[in-house]
């Protein structure tokens, strides 16, 4: 007999269980009816264990990764992406660390500042924004404009600008920019300012990203061998294939509590429906609000176009009336040799 996931985790109830609680409670009954056919499948799949809750909806990272309940955990995922030790001191408001609003994009976004004073800024992107690299310098510099003055106010006249620590934007990609598709093999990209000279001076704001339908395909690509910690934190976060995660805890059982507080937490229908439908709602403004995005872009294109084709004409007209200044030119020198030829006939 195969292994599944009810092996583990001895709490997964049956689909039978399921329906008969949410078909036994009309609030939960109406919620589930408003699902479409594979809502209503992705929701009893995860519930029941024949697929893997998936990591990256906002409201289950955050029942396992809290920064408040389970420090531990987001401090050695981020101290694995940072490759040096880090530990979570507080995690800080987020109201005006976005621009617009942007943040119907995200599936996660967290701030946070670490013991030594340096900050972080991670968030989960469902779908890449469009300008990636421009969105995320903004955010860095609200969070180190948000740093200055901070320092400014406890310090006051001892305030120095060696007081400013580094500030870190870290991005994951479940669905990826497209420029990140050009590198098939690197899910990791991790960005610094440097002089073309040498010079060295100390520039706070640093950069990660990091590609997960990139490392999805590498790993497949690769019969889903796990190399490392990073790896599996990786694994972990947007695998959902029952024999991943079983190769995962296998491997890193260290893996397995995090999992049991996600099924646990299914355990409790109403709390986890009233969660599933606050994703499903928030996938539906991602949708709207990359049409939005998509529709932009095809405009700036077609702006672009018509920009290029109205230079051009300009170009064409310039040179047309280039020509027939030269043509006037041509002519008025030639009625002025027919005047001359006319006075030298009549001599």
């Amino acid at each position: 007999m195969n292994k599944g996931l009810k092996n583990f985790f001895p709490m997964i109830r049956t689909r039978k269980e399921v329906l008969e609680e949410i078909d036994n409670k009309p609030e939960l009954k109406h919620i589930y009816e408003e699902w479409d056919e594979e809502e209503k499948r992705e929701f009893i799949d995860f519930c029941t264990g024949t697929k893997g809750v998936k990591m990256l909806y906002d409201s289950f990272f955050k029942e396992v990764m809290s920064p408040e309940y389970t420090p531990e955990r987001l401090n050695d995922f981020l101290s694995l992406l940072l490759k040096e030790p880090v530990r979570i001191a507080t995690v800080l408001p987020n109201d005006t660390s976005r621009i617009a609003d942007e943040s119907s994009l995200l599936i996660m976004d967290i701030i946070v500042q670490f013991d030594d004073g340096r900050m972080a800024n991670v968030e989960v992107q469902k779908i890449g924004y469009y300008f990636p690299g421009e969105r995320s310098a903004c955010y860095s510099a609200d969070l180190l404009l948000r740093q200055y003055k901070r320092l400014r106010g406890e310090k006051h006249k001892k305030f120095s600008y060696r007081d400013i620590q580094t500030v870190f934007v870290i991005v994951l990609f479940e669905s990826s920019p497209k420029v990140f598709l050009e590198f098939p093999d690197v899910y990791e990209h991790y960005f610094e300012q440097k002089s073309d000279t040498g010079i060295i001076l100390n520039q706070p704001q640093k950069f990660l990203y990091l590609a997960l339908d990139v490392f999805r395909k590498k790993q497949d690509n690769e019969g889903v061998t796990i190399h490392n910690r990073l790896e599996a934190w990786l694994t972990f976060l947007c695998r959902d294939e029952p024999e991943i995660i079983i190769k995962l805890i296998e491997q890193y059982p260290e893996f397995k509590p995090l999992y049991e507080d996600i099924y646990e937490l299914c355990l409790n229908i109403e709390k986890v429906m009233a969660m599933f439908s606050k994703e499903l709602r928030e996938m539906d403004r991602n949708t709207v609000r990359l049409m939005i995005d998509d529709m932009q872009a095809t405009i700036e294109h077609q702006q672009k176009k018509l920009d290029e084709q109205s230079q051009q004409h300009k170009h064409e007209m310039e040179e047309a009336e280039a020509k027939m200044k030269k043509m006037d030119e041509c002519m008025l020198a030639l009625n002025k040799r027919i005047v001359e030829l006319e006075e030298l006939l009549n001599k």
